[in-house]
């Protein structure tokens, strides 16, 4: 695992890596105490020839910044963190599973680790990578999702910090995560905390609607996760010739959609076979030539060096 330090008010020098094991912090770290700690996801994947692939690094440290700069953290540069995975990488080489077979699943922490006592930014921060292979996020596999609406419990509020990766908006979708897989369902789809009847997103990654050939997602206002693999199925899309709105997008919707999927580095592009909401179950057609098979061909092939990388999103790793 990659290690690198800084105090408050100071900026990250050179860091190291480490074997992986247990990291050791006071009682009263900021992280612990007062959930100052952003974490992010990024993958390398094993090219036919054997090399190793990085996919938009770059995108995962500039959310970084920006969150911790919510979060009133100091944050490694680009560079700085762009090179802190791919030593991670490297060190991990071994790990990383076959094309085709997986991938490695890297995970970057910045997190408040020096002790304070009062509500206030930590004295001191560590920026932390590990690594681990990975397969399939869902236990579905490539099988299509069936989705939860809730409409109880919220993600995210206007004004906080849901539009950004802090640690701390993760634990509160757990009871509604865990109350939905109890009753068969995948993951939970969230709606907005205001209205209570616009699309937000799922658990740990963002919806895409489509409809009479036009893709539809939610607008990032703030309680929206700006996600990587979100903005390069956007991207991917339009070189395609397809229309994509950013946009409001109420629930109902969802009934005379054509097509649903997800999007997210753990999941990939995720077809949606079914939504449920307010006891009403939508079905949707699946299938490889649909707009989730496209576009997942199209963004697998780039990651795995199948096709070319002609916007320079993939990063090579001698």
């Amino acid at each position: 695992m990659y290690v690198m330090k800084c105090s408050d008010n100071e900026n990250f020098v050179e860091g190291q890596i480490l074997r992986f094991g247990k990291i050791e912090l006071n009682p009263s770290a900021g992280v612990l105490n007062y959930g100052q700690g952003l974490f992010e996801g990024t993958k390398a994947h094993r090219k036919e020839d054997g090399g190793l692939l990085l996919f938009r690094p770059d995108l995962n440290a500039k959310r970084m910044q920006i969150g911790a700069e919510r979060m009133c953290m100091p944050a490694p540069s680009i560079q700085q963190f762009v090179d802190a995975v791919k030593q991670t990488a490297i060190a991990n080489k071994h790990w990383v599973p076959p094309s085709g077979k997986g991938s490695l699943y890297i995970r970057p922490l910045l997190m408040g680790s020096g002790p304070v006592l009062g509500l206030a930014p930590a004295p001191e921060y560590t920026f932390l990578i590990y690594a681990s292979p990975v397969g399939n996020y869902f236990k579905e596999g490539v099988a299509p999702l069936n989705l939860y609406v809730e409409d109880e419990f919220h993600r995210a509020s206007r004004g906080g910090a849901g539009g950004v990766k802090t640690i701390t908006n993760y634990a509160p979708v757990l009871k509604a995560l865990t109350r939905a897989k109890n009753r068969g369902f995948s993951d939970v789809l969230y709606l907005d905390s205001v209205n209570k009847k616009n699309l937000e997103e799922v658990s740990s990654c963002n919806i895409f609607v489509v409809k009479d050939n036009v893709l539809s997602t939610p607008a990032i206002k703030g309680t929206i996760l700006s996600g990587v693999t979100r903005q390069s199925i956007i991207e991917i899309a339009r070189d395609h010739g397809y229309q994509v709105e950013e946009r409001t997008l109420p629930v109902d919707e969802l009934i005379d959609a054509d097509e649903v999927f997800c999007t997210g580095t753990a999941v990939g592009v995720a077809p949606v076979g079914s939504i449920t909401y307010q006891s009403k179950r939508i079905e949707y057609k699946t299938s490889a030539r649909s707009f989730c098979g496209e576009l997942f061909s199209t963004l697998v092939g780039i990651q795995k060096g199948l096709l070319e990388d002609k916007k320079g999103w993939t990063v090579e790793i001698d």
